[in-house]
Order: C-alpha cells, then structure tokens, then sequence
C-alpha cells in the first residue's frame, strides 16, 4: 500500500534519534556528546508527558470500533524506543565513558564504588545526602500520586526479622543535591565522577536499619503533563491555570521507567501497589535523567567543548543615534545566535526611557526567567508609557514563569491581556508608538522565535525590525483584536495585504503562492520552492506541495523535526528534498523563498505548518520587502542546503541518511559557513 504521509511520531522519533547520532561523531568534543545524550533523554520525557497521553486516548476510543491502527503504532513506537535506548547505553559505555577515561575522568557506570573511595562516599552519604531522603514502605493505603512526576526513586526490596517481604521506596533528592559526586585522585591525576543514585544504594542499610536489603532497583514515574483546562468557559483563565499547574505533577502516568533485572513478579506487585495499570512499563538502564550528564562534573571542561564562537555585533547598528531613526532609515535583521541579541534588546530598552515613545506592544510566550525585555517595559510603564502585554498562558511547562511576570507587570500598571479562550497566540511580534514632528510613527519587531534572551544564545532564529508602514498598520490591528479575546469568527472580517496570519489569510496565502509555482511550471518557466521549519504535518499544505512536484516544481525542505511529508517517491513527490540538520545550535528558524520566475518572494515568521499552527494558533509569517536582507536570507538557506557534515537526507524510509562525499569536494559545515560569513 502506498504510504503518503510519515506517521508524526514516529517522524518525532527519528528526529530524536539524529540528535543521539551526534553523541557518536567523532567531531564532538566529549563534553557535546554528553550534552547531546542529555537533550536525546529530556526529549524522550517530554515525548512521554506530551505526546504518549495523546496515543493511549486514541487507542481505547479504537478499542470500541475494532481497530487496531492506534495500537500498532504505539507497538512500533515502543520498538523503536527500545532500540535507542540501548544505542544510547552502547554510546555511553562504548564511545564516551572509554574517551572520558583517556582524558583522565572516570565517571563510574556501572562499577562499584572502588574501596578508597568507600569512606568519602559514606561520608559524603552522611554529611550532605541523608537530610534529603524520605523513605516510605510501599503500603496497601500508599497514595499512588506520592510518587512525584519524573523524580528519580529507588525501589528497595527488604527482609524483616520474620523474613517477610516488603517493599520501600526511597528519593533521589536531585533537586537539592547535585547528582554527581566527584573526587580528585592526587596519585594518578584522575578525577573519579560517582552517581548519588549508587551513593544511595551503598548506604541503604544504614537507613533500613533492622532489615536486609535483597535488592535495589531504580525507577522513575513519567505523567501526563497536559492541563486539564476548558478555557472556553467564562472565568479567571489565570486563576484556573495556576490551580492545575499545581496538579500537573499529579497527572495519570504514561510511563514506567525501571532499572532492568526486576522480576515480573516484582515488577507488577509494583504496578498494583502503585495503580500504574495504564502505564507503559519501560525497561531502561541502572540510570534514568540521563540529562543530567549535561552537568557533569569534568575537570578542565573547556577542553570537552566547543571552541567557542562569539557573537557577531553588527556596527553599523552601534551608534549615538536612536535605533527608531536607523530603523526608520532601513529594516535591520538580526539572526542569532550568531549575531548579537542586543538590537532586540535595545528595541525595547530604548522605547521605555525614550520620551518620544508613547506606547509599546509585544506578545510573549515563552521568556527568560530574569527577563531583561520583561523588565524594560516595567520600567517602560513607570516612566508613563502605555503598555500592552498579551501574556500567552498556555505555553506548555511555561505557564509558572509567564504567570509570574504578568503578575509583576500588572502591579507595575501594564495592561496584560490573557490567552484568547480556544486558541494560542504563538506570534512573536512587537509595536512601538513614537511621537515624530506632532505625528505618531509606527515601528514593529516580528522574530521566527521567542523574546528570550537565554535561547537566543543557541537558537537559530530570525528578527526583523521595520517601519514599513503597511506592515505596522496591521501589526496594529492586530494588537487591537487581541484585546477582545475573541476567535475570528466572533470578530469583524480583518483584511492583511502584507502579514500572513493564521485563522486570517495565513494558510490561503501559501497554498496560492505554491499555486503560483505550479503555474510557472507549467508554463516551462522558472520554478521552484525552499521551505526551512521546524515542523511539517498539516496534509492541506503538503498535498499541495505533491501536487506542485508533480507539476515540476523543484521543492527543498529543510525540516529539523517532525516531516510527516514522504519525500522522493515517483508520481508523488520526485522533486521534493527533505534536509534535517543537527549540530551545536538549535536550528528553530522558519524561512519560505518562492522562486516567482527568478524574482524570488521570501518570507519569515512564527509558524510552522503543523494542524495546531493551522487551526488552533495565531501565527504572524511577514514578507521581506528589503533586497539586501532577502538576498542574505537565500544566502544563509543556500549554505545550508549545501551542508555535507551535519546535515542528512530523509528518504522515502524514514531514515537519516548521511550524505556520501568524493574526497574532491568541499566540506561544508553550514553553521560554521554561516557564521564566519556573518562575521566577515
């Protein structure tokens, strides 16, 4: 049966698997493996509290009819993690513990603590451990929501004075106490890494005193993260967040994570103590969180990372003279994390001391903690600006912080408008009102991703700062329908000649555009399409793209993740590539260039063309109207297109295919091309 579209998760999955493909690449340094590991696992946890949930609901609703399409893919979904996950065990203790040994680190994995560290590991036990742990008898009446979502836990297995079984759990107090332990061996210059889970484990007789420890085995318990939230209904929708953020951790679980070499028998005493029957048990190895390796404690870590590549500042954005007048003058795009984040910066921290400066705008969704632009416009509206802020409170797992500073800024008398009931406003947009000879004048910011400038430092991302007037007249309208917090529908028509916003024009405006390339096609002239996301789902836009490479159309892709799109199949899609690219930042960036004959139409934004950017979200794309950033843009998409290091090929099998290079031609690592071409 012809297959048309790649299933999402499993999609996911392969993804998730390139980033593990780093861990083994020679060019890593060892410290980026680890950290590579780190981001492999915690993808894994958030695949299980996010995604899994999803997969088991679809399953039962299917048991009633009969079907079993949801049963299989969730049986091929554990197969496939399955294999990983011992990839990654053979990474580890194949490839980076033996490199990290030759390097003088012995991170012990597996081992024994060596008997002349015994005394300072007990005594470490002692001294900084056993304050933090609480061991509860897993009892009959044991509340099964105890165990907290995705914390570390030993299942300790006793024998009392009667000789009768029981069993106990005790906490990994990772949130206190780092999960390394390390000692420096004076003798032999080595430095010995211990996990506190087998510091634990070495001591749990002296917590269980009158008891003989059996056996010991490590777990975890992953759980729904999903808000239980009808945000449709009237009501304090931050109110009702902050309540079940406090629950979340209470969710029903999806995954059992354990220690392998439990007996059955154990293991499903486990499940009926706990009442874990709809979660998947999950064998894994003696260690789980393995993105805590990110953390590890080497000596000398410079030498396990990346040379460092710091930040281009662009000069002729340096200067006495008000950003808003060099703005005024030409756009100025920024891409990070190659280029200074500080033109972002100073957009708004110029906007609230500026006395010209009467209002400012901006959507967020996800921030820094300790915010520098969050903290501009308090002080923005203590120095009398009117402020807007639409505060995105359904931002998964950043939903706390964003609460927090919404609290903050209203205190400080910014007006804060909440999540729109029914939708996500995942835009990334900006408006600043500026007093110019008796005249206000408009400037915007729209960006490819969040106003945060911790990410900005390893994301790669677009920001784009105008005074096109079009564009700001309807950033303005759209700052002003956010401000009734309804859905379209209930909104009078709004009209975009120049913005594409979703559940406004946003999907049309593209489908016509690739209808545009499907004619020159057809006409024998000049056609082509290049498409950077990170995702792609929605089976609208990608039946068009087949039907555009049937007509002749040349499609590149550049897809970081999910590519539900089969590329390269005969009467479907033989014109269409699909490039993924992983190396030391986060490609994140969303670029469309449509060929238009030669005279190419280039466009940045927020959205990915996923179903949930599609139907549920408000998403902001933007043409680039200045030649000089549009032909930089195809430039840096060109360079990438040509990376034979760290990019792959996905093929028609799902799988990433590393590209095969005669010795004759040039390596081309694209991050690295782009940054010494930004840096020129």
């Amino acid at each position: 049966m012809e297959i048309n579209f790649f299933d999402r998760d499993t999609s996911w999955l392969a993804f998730n698997h390139r980033v593990l493909q780093e861990a083994v690449d020679e060019t890593v340094p060892l410290l980026e493996k680890l950290k590579f590991l780190s981001i492999y696992s915690s993808n894994l946890d958030e695949f299980y509290r996010v995604r899994m949930p999803t997969l088991l609901s679809l399953k039962n609703i299917e048991r009633s009819y009969a079907s079993s399409s949801y049963a299989t893919i969730l049986a091929n979904i554990e197969k496939i993690i399955a294999g990983q996950m011992k990839d990654l065990g053979a990474i580890l203790e194949q490839n980076i513990i033996p490199g990290l040994k030759t390097q003088k680190n012995h991170l012990l994995y597996n081992e024994p603590i060596p008997g002349f560290l015994q005394k300072k590991s007990t005594d470490y036990f002692y001294n900084h451990v056993a304050g933090f742990l609480q061991p509860v008898f897993l009892n009959e009446g044991l509340s099964p929501r105890l165990i907290e979502n995705n914390k570390l836990q030993i299942l300790v297995l006793l024998s009392g004075k009667d000789n009768a079984e029981q069993f106990a759990i005790v906490n990994i107090p990772v949130d206190f106490i780092s999960r390394f332990y390390f000692d420096d061996d004076a003798a032999t210059g080595t430095r010995f890494i211990i996990f506190l889970d087998d510091i634990i484990k070495a001591n749990l007789h002296k917590i269980f005193t009158g008891y003989s420890v059996k056996a010991c085995y490590s777990f975890k318990i992953t759980r729904d993260a999903a808000l239980d939230l009808q945000d449709e209904i009237e009501g304090d929708i931050a109110d009702k967040i902050e309540k079940q953020i406090k629950k979340r951790d209470n969710g029903l679980a999806t995954r059992f994570l354990y220690q392998p070499g439990i007996s059955m028998r154990i293991l499903y005493a486990v499940f009926n103590k706990l009442n874990l029957n709809n979660a998947n048990a999950v064998p894994g190895g003696n260690y789980h969180n393995l993105k805590d390796l990110s953390a590890i404690p080497l000596s000398n870590k410079q030498q396990f990372s990346y040379t460092p590549w710091p930040t281009v500042t662009q000069e002729d954005i340096i200067t006495d003279n008000s950003i808003f007048n060099t703005i005024a003058l030409k756009d100025i795009i920024v891409h990070t994390p190659y280029q200074s984040y500080n033109p972002v910066i100073r957009f708004f921290n110029e906007a609230s001391i500026d006395c010209s400066v009467e209002e400012i705008y901006i959507t967020i969704y996800r921030v820094a903690a300790d915010s520098i632009i969050l903290n501009s416009l308090i002080s923005a509206a203590k120095n009398g600006k009117k402020v807007t802020v639409f505060v995105e409170l359904k931002a998964r797992f950043d939903e706390e912080n964003n609460l927090k500073w919404a609290a903050k800024m209203k205190a400080a008398g910014i007006k804060i408008i909440y999540s729109i009931p029914g939708l996500k406003v995942h835009a990334k947009i900006a408006l600043v009102k500026r007093k110019e000879n008796d005249r206000l004048k408009y400037y915007g910011l729209f960006s490819t991703g969040n106003f945060n400038e911790t990410t900005s430092t390893v994301y790669t991302d677009h920001a784009l700062l105008t005074a096109h007037a079009g564009m700001v007249r309807e950033l303005e309208l759209l700052f002003i329908f956010f401000s009734f917090r309804v859905t379209p529908k209930k909104y009078p028509a709004l009209n975009f000649d120049h913005l594409l916003v979703a559940q406004f024009n946003l999907q049309l405006q593209f489908l016509h555009l690739i209808e545009k390339e499907i004619a020159l096609a057809k006409q024998g002239l000049k056609a082509s399409i290049t498409i950077k996301l990170n995702n792609l789902e929605e089976k609208v836009l990608i039946n068009k793209l087949y039907e555009a490479s049937n007509a002749g159309v040349q499609i590149k892709l550049i897809i970081r993740s999910i590519c539900c799109l089969v590329p390269g199949v005969k009467n479907m899609s033989e014109n269409i590539t699909v490039t993924r690219i992983v190396d030391r930042y986060l490609e994140h960036g969303r670029i469309f260039i449509f060929g238009n004959n030669g005279s190419p139409l280039v466009f940045i934004g927020s959205a990915d063309w996923m179903n949930k950017s599609m139907y549920y979200r408000i998403e902001v794309c933007l043409p680039v109207y200045d030649e000089n950033i549009k032909e930089k843009i195809i430039e840096l998409i060109n360079i990438q297109l040509a990376d034979n290091v760290k990019a792959v090929q996905l093929n028609e099998q799902m799988q990433n295919i590393k590209m095969t290079v005669d010795k004759e031609v040039k390596m081309v690592q694209s991050q690295r091309k782009i940054y010494e071409l930004l840096n020129c």
